[in-house]
């Protein structure tokens, strides 16, 4: 999202996060385009596959996730990414409250702060808020689980 065309909250979390003392001084938090930010060739989506932007520290805030979740069937999802405890954490609870059971893989992620990667997974496995998962143990129940007709 354009700085000019950002609200209150994504402007806050920008100044907050740049360490600025002013919204103008900020940019996008990830700019689109640029080498450091682009996927992977590997991880490029399919053309049948969504792409959601997330504006907000929650990915079913504002966006059709919920939605597109729902009406495909999910109950369950892995989530991995860059961002526990900003992005990881409030997807989770929030999609907990939603009433999905969030698999976090705990060897799939990342975090800029030391103590919030030791604290959320705990924070989150103690509420029941989400089931904790590494690669192999989330490999090894793919493998097992049989396929729909459908698929």
């Amino acid at each position: 999202m354009p700085t000019a065309l950002a609200g209150v909250y994504q402007l806050r979390q920008a100044t907050t996060r740049q360490r600025k003392q002013r919204a103008s001084e900020t940019g996008p938090l990830i700019p689109d385009g640029p080498p450091g930010f682009a996927l992977a060739p590997e991880l490029q989506p399919r053309p049948s596959e969504a792409v959601i932007d997330k504006i907000t520290m929650s990915a079913f805030e504002g966006t059709p996730l919920d939605i597109v979740l729902r009406d495909c069937g999910v109950r369950a999802y892995l989530i991995v990414g860059v961002a526990l405890a900003v992005g990881i954490e409030p997807t989770a609870r929030h999609s907990a409250d939603l009433g999905y059971v969030p698999v976090i893989v705990r060897d799939a992620y990342g975090a800029g702060d030391r103590p919030a990667a030791h604290r959320t997974p705990d924070a989150l496995a103690f509420a029941g808020d989400a089931m904790l998962a590494d690669t192999e143990e989330v490999c090894a129940t793919l493998i097992q689980a049989p396929i729909s007709p459908a698929e």
